[in-house]
């Protein structure tokens, strides 16, 4: 068992695990499935927490909004008027983000302790949704693994299961921040994004239209350059949907050299470059790259699909690699 790192008011316990393999450290929480610290060495072989993070459990019950570390669930992203149908019926959500669903409604999977074994390597989270949690049809099992391979690299691969039609979109909601504490904003990160398309959005945030290219935009990442701030956006991976995971990133700190890889299965990646950060950390310190599938996919017919039925097993899995320059 991990060592305890605190306790709810209901007195349930908090474990925290830590896996070092490779060069890397991690450090992931029962609550939330939260990765609490990530070390990693610069150009130099210093290593510093690249993530991040609370040093206790208080401050994750205090500031709940960022979702900082999060495994997010049942649907990552936003779903628009917090309601979707399926199979002729209308399911209603919590809107907790304005008019619309946010990673999972009010107590979503980043908000509960989940269940922890130790595996090759690494730990396995696992846990039940039950039906009509946060409005959610169907009695959801979920695993998700946390691994670090002989390179050093973070695995995280998700597995669900479900007794009723349901929706599912599973993220880990990680900031990075390569420069370490105190290095201020990430904006002078250099990202790659292997994305030729984006979904543009309203108001709030809520995918309108079709893709769009991303030429001659903002958007177009295909190119390494500065993240700069005021993205919360989703990018359409050109590779879609994988069976494997694939390179889809890459995010790199000129000052330490320190550089992330992501790859993943999923079709889509949201930028998030946390502009709106709460205390205490500053706006723009930390850059959230969240692989998942689209916003409002279960509006959206169009979107690469997010229905799980019976019978079926969703399974997604993202790498983040770590090297210098």
């Amino acid at each position: 068992m991990g060592e305890l790192f605190g306790t709810l008011s209901d007195g349930a316990p908090v474990h925290r695990w830590t896996l070092e393999r490779g060069g890397t450290r991690v450090r992931v929480l029962s609550y939330g499935g939260i990765v609490q610290s990530v070390e990693i060495p610069d150009r130099e072989g210093r290593p510093a927490d690249v993530v991040l993070g609370f040093p206790s459990l208080d401050g994750y019950l205090t500031h709940r909004g960022p979702y900082l570390g999060a495994l997010v669930g049942r649907y990552a992203n936003r779903i628009g008027g917090a309601r979707f149908p399926l199979d002729g019926r209308t399911y209603a959500l919590a809107p907790n983000n304005g008019p619309n669903s946010l990673h999972g409604g009010e107590e979503g999977f980043d908000r509960r302790v989940w269940d922890v074994a130790p595996v090759e390597h690494g730990v396995r989270l696992s846990r039940v949704s039950p039906h009509g949690e946060e409005g959610f049809p169907g009695r959801l099992e979920v695993t998700a693994t946390y691994t670090l391979d002989a390179s050093g690299a973070l695995r995280i691969a998700y597995e669900a299961v479900t007794d009723a039609p349901t929706v599912v979109n599973l993220t880990n909601h990680t900031y990075w921040n390569l420069g370490g504490p105190g290095s201020g904003h990430a904006g002078g990160h250099e990202l790659r994004l292997a994305a030729s398309r984006y979904t543009p959005v309203d108001a709030d945030l809520i995918p309108e239209g079709a893709p769009l290219d991303v030429t001659g935009t903002r958007f177009d990442f295909r190119a390494a350059r500065k993240t700069g701030s005021g993205y919360d956006h989703n990018f359409v991976l050109d590779k879609g949907v994988t069976a494997a995971a694939e390179e889809v990133a890459e995010l790199h700190d000129p000052a330490s050299g320190r550089t992330l890889t992501v790859s993943t299965t999923e079709p889509g990646l949201q930028l998030y470059t946390a502009d709106h950060l709460g205390a205490p950390f500053g706006p723009g310190e930390g850059i959230a790259l969240e692989t998942q599938h689209f916003p409002d996919s279960p509006n959206r017919p169009d979107f690469p699909t997010t229905r799980l039925d019976p019978g079926e097993v969703y399974r997604s899995e993202t790498a983040y690699g770590f090297s210098a320059r």
